[in-house]
């Protein structure tokens, strides 16, 4: 066996009243490594389930990249292009694109009896991807669009539905503004308004409010016929990918497919303030991590040192007997390696079941108007865990091999002589 493991491990457990010194400040030191470590598994873990839960709300409303006509600045309602469907072929088929669709947009504004709204309704085909918002529908079903004769169905926000006291089966009247048929004709940019009604056919509800006081769902020929459209345009493509974090690679293939009429842009560069919101979130994180790992490597000094002084006469009978520093150095580390993994190991365990209970069970709700989601979100992934990990273990280890030289100042002529 390792004489340094060895002695190390008879520390850890020799009995006495000298280590009734060293125990509290032993068990404080592990206490801290585990708070430490408990802290961080569940930073992240919110931080990153938190960043999760409004990408995928933000992506599932625009998809993760748009494809539009070049002069297209983010209006909201972006000129015609003609739907091409070799390139939709040709862009469905590029590595990391899981779903292409047609849109268009159109701003209007909601009219009852008592109230009006504001709303951008989105056209959608029989292509559109319903998979999001069927899983945030409160009432209701959504509707399939038709090829043919565009349908007159609605899906509305539960934020616009109350606004508006409206519900499954009610109807309503949109106001629109649109160019007039004839205005490029007779030379002058003429408009007119112009209305249409619709039967409400499902009401979700996703928390995000930014978006849900804003954004209805139509048949995309409704858009068409309000523009004076034909059925082959459209306001442009939008591209769902297998792994968003693939956006920004896929963003500039696709632009090398489209050709020069057209223009891509991923989700992060749409929202921008969104993303650069929760990027910010990534900030936060990472200052409580080094917090914890500052507090967790103090309470290990602390411990350490407690250690050494209350075993200097062992350290100076060691050297007397020839030991060198570095030998003696090697059995503190040994215990300040144990005791740090024994901390881990709590941390673990509390950490990693409080994620749990709140992942399955929900306990601590949040109010969904302010923070987006209903409760705290949790995200878990063993890389995280082990990186956690492995950065607490590392930075406690490195911390503690400054204290360890004071055992080169101990001399063991005077350990020997006084003890």
């Amino acid at each position: 066996m390792d004489i340094e493991f060895f002695i190390a491990s008879r520390i850890l457990k020799g009995k006495g009243k000298r280590k009734k010194i060293s125990r509290p400040t032993i068990r404080i030191a592990i206490a801290g490594v585990a708070i430490g470590l408990a802290v961080m598994i569940m930073t992240v873990a919110i931080v990153r389930g938190f960043q999760l839960s409004i990408r995928d709300k933000v992506e599932g409303f625009n998809t993760d990249i748009q494809i539009n006509n070049l002069d297209y600045n983010n209006s909201f309602e972006p000129s015609p292009i003609i739907v091409d469907k070799p390139l939709m072929t040709m862009i469905g088929k590029l590595s990391g694109v899981k779903h292409i669709q047609v849109y268009a947009t159109k701003e209007g504004i909601i009219k009852t009896k008592t109230e009006n709204e504001g709303v951008l309704l989105k056209g959608v085909g029989s292509d559109f991807d319903w998979s999001f918002i069927k899983k945030n529908l409160v009432k209701g079903d959504v509707f399939y669009p038709h090829d043919t004769i565009p349908s007159g169905d609605i899906v509305i926000s539960k934020s616009i539905a109350y606004a508006l006291d409206v519900d499954i089966d009610s109807t309503l009247r949109v106001f629109f503004v649109t160019k007039a048929r004839d205005a490029d004709a007779m030379g002058h940019a003429g408009y007119e308004q112009r209305v249409k009604s619709f039967r409400v056919k499902g009401i979700y509800h996703t928390g995000l409010e930014e978006f849900d006081k804003q954004i209805v769902f139509v048949d995309i020929g409704k858009i068409q016929n309000l523009n004076f459209w034909s059925s082959s345009q459209v306001g442009g493509y939008e591209v769902k990918c297998n792994d968003f974090n693939d956006a920004d690679k896929l963003e500039d293939a696709i632009n090398g497919v489209v050709g020069e009429k057209l223009s891509a842009q991923n989700i992060k560069k749409i929202n921008r303030a969104m993303f650069s919101w929760l990027e910010l979130q990534n900030t936060n994180a990472a200052i409580i991590i080094i917090l914890m790992m500052i507090v967790s490597a103090i309470a290990m000094i602390s411990a350490l040192i407690v250690l050494i002084l209350e075993n200097t006469n062992m350290i100076g009978l060691l050297k007397a007997l020839g030991s060198t520093n570095s030998s003696i150095q090697k059995v503190f580390l040994l215990n300040g390696a144990y005791l740090i993994f024994s901390g881990l190991l709590i941390g673990n365990i509390i950490g990693l079941s409080l994620c749990l209970l709140q992942q399955h069970f929900g306990l601590i709700k949040l109010a969904q108007e302010t923070y987006y989601v209903s409760q705290v979100p949790i995200y878990l992934h063993w890389r995280y865990v082990a990186y956690l990990n492995l950065g607490a273990f590392a930075s406690c280890m490195i911390m503690l091999i400054l204290p360890s030289f004071i055992i080169s100042k101990i001399s063991p002529v005077k350990t020997l002589r006084y003890s």
